[in-house]
């Protein structure tokens, strides 16, 4: 009888635990999905690495990359040769853009020379642009 109540009393417990666990767990807000974060970074430089190819602003391919006119704009506007201009995304098409960046543009590796990224002329100006900060973000619903 003894084992009986014992495993009566067990069985309590773990029911007791779940039920427990239950109730904490559905009080928490839900998760969304996974989103992406990313943004297009550019700047004016002053010199091209002779291994980069040079693309205009009036590119129909840049002209499909969602912010990237966007970042050139504000490059220039700005004109300071020493600073990174951003524009972020959050969304789901964010890892799209980083893609298109890297993918359907003449993309600069630099070695040791220049930056990494896509070097555009605009007016006089040549502006490197390049995917910056990129990362997975899980939004948690309020």
């Amino acid at each position: 009888m003894r084992r009986g109540r014992k495993l009566g009393l067990s069985v309590l417990a773990v029911g007791a635990a779940a039920l427990a666990g239950y109730v904490v767990r559905s009080e928490r807000p839900t998760r969304e999905p996974t989103r992406a974060r990313a943004s297009i970074g550019a700047r004016i430089v002053e010199e091209v690495p002779p291994s980069a190819t040079v693309v205009d602003v009036s590119s129909r391919r840049l002209g499909e990359i969602p912010g990237a006119r966007r970042a050139i704009d504000r490059a220039v506007s700005a004109d300071d040769r020493d600073r990174w201009t951003e524009v972020t995304f959050s969304d789901d098409d964010a890892w799209s853009v980083v893609d298109a960046l890297r993918g359907s543009l003449p993309y600069h590796e630099a070695d040791d020379e220049g930056y990494n990224g896509v070097y555009v002329k605009h007016g006089e100006d040549i502006v490197v642009i390049d995917a910056v900060g990129w990362a997975r973000v899980e939004g948690v619903a309020h």
